[in-house]
């Protein structure tokens, strides 16, 4: 559709029908296309999508119009509904402030032989007024309008900040979705109930995840069958659709391409293999939505921080089948204050003030999807059990026959990295999943229906939930290709096709992880490959930082944006934030100079209460253990002290909460067989970290090792391991033992 530039209005025209957005009051009206020969001078900017809604950043200033600049096609579900989603999109403020450079496709039809529209050029009696006007405010600037001019510039600034979160939420994490033709908010079982209802495609959506609900609330509210054209519901989640051959001939060198970018000829085979259509589709709610340390458990309305519902679609012929799983927040009043690296959970509403709305939030679930089986992931031991002693309490005063509960410590069954020891937890729920059946629909209409849904729960409902889902997603798609032929009764999913699904799975969680925490998902690559690698731990170190930065100033500008696109006020004084991050900023400079000198203390301290006389130290330092034999290092990063002296070195697990070293592990030199020191993989550019390891013997027997890396430096030091170098080089030179320095690879 073709944006036109006029004096007063911004007009959306497509064939006979046009949309005029007021840049004087940001009100939208329907007029028809010919209407576009009474507006001043109109200018046409060049071609647009579809409109997403209109957003008010600050209740002092002007609406602004937000577009589909750019979409990319996912692929088609069955029917041929084509799912887009959104790559770009444009901004405009519904005032008379002129418009940046759009970088529009521009219209052939108004732009024949030209690069860039044309400026829209005031009329001379407007120049003459704004001149006069700028004339007069410079002269008339008095001590009290200097600070109204000075409040505006704030509010101004405000407002860019937030206009930039916005643009980044929408472009950066590419994570909205719409089709033109298909209801991406509704499951296959849903859809199937309604299928006889006319009404338009926007009235027949989940209002949960209808995500621009209140941006587009001037269209929904005009009531007339004009404007259903103009609404596109759109969802914020994650879609990915691919084509999977069932192929159990494939070459072992196919099998050897790029697990990140399967080539998509490798889809296309003789047609004696049979194929199917599988599509993941993540639909995350738009109630109690927002940042991982803005929004936890449960509010008021009994809505839970980062719901999703993810369906799993599988289409063979003319036969299409789904099963549904949600996550979401535990159902109780608790938060994380985020600004520790670490931060404990605490519970903020005593057990009797939370029972109404724990009731509230599992009796929508159950009125919508009849069953829940709860799988609660967090750990039974530790600083998560408080959530998880909660969380029972309330089922069990909820006493409901529809609600089962299950828990499954993830951390303690698959510690040492063994996620694959998941198959522990889909081997004992085996009977409920094929009790719970899939929806099942054909030409004729339904076969049968899914009856209940796992409800899968972590502390974040990020990373150990989405390797849970994924494991009962997979045991359901082998039965439904099982039962229509496409598989063989016996046998497991061919590699290939396993492949493309275990990145079909990654690729959710690291969508739904940036929408929530801001950063990929901790354990993404064995849910990528089924692996857990040591280069898998150390891209969690890194995202497990950045998601520590990016709680401490952008979460509370993207949750401000967040909030104003659902039309809930801000109740965060950004203010505050905006005009004192420099100081915070200085304030953590100075935390961190604190903390060296902290580490410095400590590190005296316990060479003196560890080293014997008769040693001589040579060298501390405080790093993080991410050694996979002893602890799930995605988990909880544990301190270490390492100190170094001329016979031995010393491994002084360092407890935070209680401020000391609660055990320590002392190995001679002589035991030490080789130090590998090398670079973080650098699967998100320049290095941050240095990994060592220090292999040694333990009783004469060899294969016992520590993994340790560096702490998140300030990047204006050195980014080249300064920890790992010096003891390299103590080691190296005056203890003549040989270290080995892989700068070429990674681990």
């Amino acid at each position: 559709m073709e944006l036109f530039q006029a004096k007063d209005h911004y007009i959306l025209q497509q064939d006979e029908r046009a949309l005029w957005c007021s840049r004087r009051d940001g009100s939208l009206h329907l007029r028809p296309a010919t209407d576009l020969l009474l507006a001043w001078n109109p200018i046409c900017l060049g071609l647009v999508e579809g409109v997403i809604g209109k957003i008010q950043l600050h209740s002092d200033l002007p609406w602004w119009l937000i577009l589909i600049r750019q979409k990319a096609l996912v692929g088609k579900l069955p029917g041929d509904h084509e799912v887009c989603k959104v790559t770009k999109i444009a901004v405009l403020s519904l005032s008379e402030m002129e418009p940046q450079d759009l970088e529009l496709e521009l219209c052939k039809k108004h732009h024949f032989g030209i690069n860039k529209p044309e400026k829209i050029i005031p009329s001379p009696d407007d120049s003459k007024f704004l001149l006069k006007t700028f004339t007069h405010i410079k002269s008339n600037v008095s001590a009290p309008n200097k600070k109204k001019v000075k409040e505006s510039k704030e509010k101004e600034k405000l407002e860019r900040r937030l206009l930039e979160e916005l643009l980044k939420m929408f472009m950066d994490s590419e994570s909205f979705y719409y089709s033109l033709t298909y209801d991406l908010t509704n499951s296959v079982q849903r859809q199937s109930a309604g299928e006889r209802d006319p009404c338009p495609l926007w009235q027949k959506v989940d209002d949960r995840f209808f995500w621009n609900k209140y941006m587009i609330q001037d269209l929904t509210e005009i009531g007339t069958p004009d404007v259903d054209f103009w609404i596109i519901p759109i969802i914020q989640g994650f879609v990915q659709i691919e084509e999977l051959v069932v192929n159990y001939n494939e070459s072992s060198d196919d099998e050897k391409s790029s697990p990140e970018t399967p080539p998509q000829e490798s889809t296309c085979v003789d047609d004696i293999h049979p194929r199917f259509l599988v599509a993941l589709i993540s639909r995350r709610s738009r109630h109690r939505a927002g940042m991982r340390y803005k929004r936890r458990g449960v509010d008021k309305n009994g809505n839970v921080a980062n719901y999703v519902e993810t369906e799993q679609l599988i289409h063979v012929h003319n036969h299409t089948l789904s099963f549904i799983q949600t996550r979401g927040s535990v159902p109780v009043f608790w938060s994380q204050v985020g600004y520790r690296y670490n931060p404990r959970p605490r519970l903020d509403r005593s057990e009797k003030d939370t029972v109404a709305y724990f009731c509230a939030h599992f009796e929508e679930q159950l009125k919508i999807y009849k069953k829940q089986v709860i799988i609660n992931l967090v750990d039974q031991a530790g600083r998560e059990k408080i959530i998880g002693d909660a969380y029972l309490k309330q089922v069990l005063l909820f006493n409901n026959s529809h609600l089962t509960y299950v828990s499954f410590d993830f951390h303690e069954h698959c510690r040492g990295m063994k996620f694959e020891n998941v198959q522990t937890l889909t081997d004992a729920i085996y009977d409920i999943i094929l009790d719970m059946k899939w929806c099942w629909v054909d030409q004729a209409g339904v076969i049968c229906k899914q009856e209940g849904i796992f409800r899968v729960n972590c502390m974040d409902c990020l990373d150990r939930t989405n390797v849970v889902q994924a494991a009962i997603a997979r045991v359901v798609m082998e039965q439904q290709l099982k039962k229509l032929g496409v598989m063989p009764p016996e046998q497991p999913l061919p590699v290939k096709c396993n492949r493309i699904y275990q990145i079909m799975w990654a690729n959710n969680g690291d969508s739904i992880s940036r929408q929530y925490a801001g950063t990929a998902a901790l354990k993404g690559d064995f849910t990528r490959t089924g692996e857990r690698k040591l280069a898998g731990v150390m891209k969690d170190g890194v995202n497990s930082a950045n998601r520590y930065y990016l709680n401490r100033f952008k979460d509370a500008y993207r949750q401000a944006v967040i909030d104003l696109m659902q039309g809930i006020p801000v109740t965060e004084d950004l203010y505050s934030i905006f005009t004192k991050e420099k100081e915070h900023e200085a304030l953590h400079k100075e935390n961190q100079r604190s903390h060296q000198e902290l580490i410095s203390q400590l590190l005296q301290s316990y060479m003196k209460l560890l080293l014997p006389d008769n040693e001589k130290f040579h060298g501390g330092w405080a790093l993080i253990d991410c050694d996979p034999s002893l602890i799930d290092a995605t988990h909880r990063d544990v301190d270490v002290l390492l100190l170094l002296s001329n016979s031995a070195y010393y491994v002084a697990y360092y407890d935070d909460e209680v401020d000391k070293v609660n055990q320590y592990q002392r190995l001679s030199l002589q035991d030490l067989e080789k130090i590998e020191i090398g670079p973080e993989p650098t699967l998100f550019g320049k290095a941050k970290f240095s990994c060592m390891r220090l292999h040694y013997r333990y009783k004469e027997a060899s294969g016992y090792f520590h993994t340790l890396r560096a702490v998140m430096r300030n990047p204006e030091e050195d980014g080249k391991g300064r920890a790992a170098n010096l003891m390299k080089t103590s080691l190296a030179s005056d203890l003549k033992i040989k270290a080995l320095w892989p700068r070429e690879k990674n681990f």
